[in-house]
């Protein structure tokens, strides 16, 4: 019998700048992640708000990629992109093909993801939000997230933590299961 050949199916991870994109594919992924981080320099002053993210002196400047073997005939691929607006030219490419995306939120900067979700939305791609657990950031309920970032409740959005491995892998689970219903609702299924 042939051996089967693995689907290669395309996530992309995004949200604003230092979010946690990065960690959140270096997580999970099972082989050592692509990362084009870069040192921050003096022409990101008044450009990157560091004001939240105190200690951050890297940046994405293209994309991180990783990869998740599912079973010997599945393998998700994950891009990670970059945050910041004046990387945004590099997002439909990265996009391109992808079944499905998730957006991660901070609490303590809200409004960053709104340009994700808003492209998402515009591009018709499946997406969940995962509300990353950064340490010190004040909690809030989820309901009072969903308001604030504007997501109708057919969107998934859920609390996740980028640094471990059980929790990304949970929030990749939930787009698995928002990319399939959405799928069948347009199957009329």
């Amino acid at each position: 019998m042939p051996a089967l050949t693995p689907v290669a199916v395309k996530i992309v991870i995004s949200g604003g700048f230092g979010v946690g994109k990065t960690t959140f594919v270096s997580a999970v992924s099972e082989i050592e992640p692509l990362v084009t981080e870069a040192e921050m320099t003096e022409r990101s002053i008044g450009v990157d708000d560091t004001s939240a993210v105190a200690g951050k002196t890297t940046t994405t400047v293209a994309l991180d990629f990783g990869r998740i073997t599912l079973d010997d005939a599945l393998l998700l691929y994950l891009f990670g992109t970059p945050g910041q607006d004046r990387f945004a030219f590099l997002w439909d490419d990265l996009v391109t093909g992808a079944l499905g995306a998730v957006v991660l939120v901070d609490t303590r900067r809200i409004e960053d993801c709104f340009p994700a979700i808003d492209y998402f939305e515009e591009h018709d791609i499946p997406f969940v939000v995962g509300v990353n657990a950064f340490d010190g950031a004040r909690r809030f309920d989820l309901a009072e997230v969903r308001e604030a970032v504007g997501v109708p409740d057919g969107i998934t959005l859920l609390e996740c933590d980028a640094r471990r491995r059980e929790s990304v892998k949970a929030v990749l689970v939930a787009l698995t299961e928002r990319v399939l219903t959405r799928r069948l609702e347009r199957a009329g299924v």
